[in-house]
């Protein structure tokens, strides 16, 4: 199985992942393996096909989604 290196990263970012991968009992290389193998196995075309399924369910069962516009102003102008 190939290896990858990784330079350079930020300190807290580091801090972060230790915690992380103690809180979940693993090791740093576990808890990074972890996180690649969920991120990187993912279909953005199955993805994007999963989402779109269930916005059409949504809406078959009459429901809609609300205008967010009003609240994301109202956030901008506190």
């Amino acid at each position: 199985m190939p290896n990858v290196l990784i330079r350079n990263i930020d300190e807290k970012t580091l801090e972060n992942l230790k915690k992380r991968a103690d809180n979940n009992n693993r090791s740093l290389q576990a808890e990074l393996k972890t996180i690649l193998d969920m991120h990187g196995n993912v279909d953005f075309d199955e993805a994007r096909m999963l989402m779109k399924e269930s916005i059409e369910k949504y809406k078959s069962e009459g429901k809609v989604f609300s205008d967010s516009v009003d609240l994301i102003r109202e956030d901008r102008d506190r």
